[in-house]
């Protein structure tokens, strides 16, 4: 077996052994919940193609996402840093495709006696919580256009394709804004060349040019994915 997740495939082959026999493919549709919070973490995951989304729900039913998971990411590591394993915000598939789930128990024990694995998933963590800041302040401090282009150009990226099939009722929520607000954004960066909405899809024609009118939270983030977990 060879490893399809980047997460994966930085570890040592003598690492990634210890763990391929315990890895389960799994293919995930679109909307699949995969934790609430207080729900205890039974397996962890490692994207290959697919992509999570890491949400807030507040009382009143308002989402607001929080961060996202690719193939550079493991869904579920907090499971491995302490006894009391439980999720702490909604996670769901925001976009179908495949990955590798492990069960958590397994995933502790190699965590706890092997310095390696240990090392690569306490980076991750790191990684995961510059990912998590970056977007709290850009939904804060930057204005629609500029948050939905780092958006995009970061699913972009985790799935490395510029094919990304999601309506833009999904992103408003996402990004915690009104449907017509997206529509309006959506319709001057298509207008601009930047990328093509069709009815449940959006497809990034100009990269360089999204980057051009996006904020610098993308690079930022990024940057530490490439700095902390060595990524050419």
């Amino acid at each position: 077996m060879t490893p399809d997740s980047q997460i994966l495939a930085t570890l040592s082959a003598e690492v990634f052994d210890r763990l391929a026999p315990h890895l389960q493919p799994v293919s995930l549709e679109q909307g699949k919940v995969i934790y609430r919070p207080g729900d205890s973490i039974s397996y962890l995951y490692f994207p290959i193609d697919s992509l999570f989304s890491v949400t807030i729900t507040m009382k009143n039913g308002a989402v607001a996402e929080v961060g996202m998971a690719g193939s550079r990411d493991v869904v579920g590591i907090h499971a491995c840093l302490g006894s009391r394993e439980a999720a702490q915000t909604d996670v769901f598939v925001q976009v179908a495709g495949n990955a590798m789930k492990i069960e958590a128990q397994v995933m502790r024990q190699e965590f706890n006696r092997n310095d390696e694995l240990r090392d690569v998933l306490l980076r991750y963590t790191q990684v995961f919580l510059a990912q998590v800041s970056q977007t709290a302040a850009c939904n804060a401090l930057h204005p629609l256009e500029q948050r939905l282009c780092r958006w995009l150009l970061e699913a972009q990226w985790q799935l490395n394709s510029s094919y990304l099939p999601l309506t833009q009722e999904f992103l408003s929520i996402m990004l915690g804004v009104r449907r017509p607000g997206v529509t309006q954004t959506a319709q001057s960066l298509q207008e601009r060349s930047l990328i093509q909405y069709r009815r449940g899809s959006v497809h990034i024609l100009n990269q360089t040019g999204l980057e051009a009118s996006g904020c610098e939270c993308f690079k930022t983030i990024k940057a530490q994915y490439q700095r902390l977990l060595a990524e050419q």
